[in-house]
């Protein structure tokens, strides 16, 4: 009986290891999270009404090394890219809706991949994530 769980530890080690030395050689894409720090904290609602703020802690989703260094390269360009879409939010009741924050995403994501388009950049973000994202009313 502990032959047998020897055995199939043993195998269950070989591959895993085997797997990853197959993702090593570029046998499929890697995924590469990149955080934006420090977090965002910004301003949002109407002018004039009582202020609110948005703080969210954003993380980048990539599938190549290459990928990363673009993003790490650009980080400033992203930064203030973020920082406008942030605080260009008016609707605080639409931004505290799980419908609010998924737009939000998509066009963080559009903006983040047009700043690489604009540096003539092949690579590309697969994805943003906000890790915290709060509504101070």
């Amino acid at each position: 009986m502990i032959l047998a769980l020897a055995a199939v530890s043993a195998s269950l080690a070989h591959a895993e290891s085997s797997e990853g030395s197959s993702a090593a050689d570029g046998g499929s894409a890697e995924t590469v999270y990149v955080d934006m720090t420090p977090a965002f904290v910004t301003q949002v609602g109407q002018p004039g009404q009582r202020l609110s703020y948005l703080k969210a802690n954003v993380t980048l989703r990539v599938s190549s090394k290459a990928a990363e260094e673009a993003v790490k390269a650009h980080m400033p360009r992203m930064r203030h890219e973020l920082v406008m879409l942030f605080s260009a939010q008016t609707d605080v009741e639409r931004l505290s809706s799980g419908e609010g924050q998924d737009a939000l995403r998509a066009e963080a994501l559009a903006r983040i991949n047009r700043v690489l388009e604009n540096q003539h950049r092949e690579e590309r973000v697969d994805d943003v994530l906000f890790t915290t994202f709060v509504v101070q009313r």
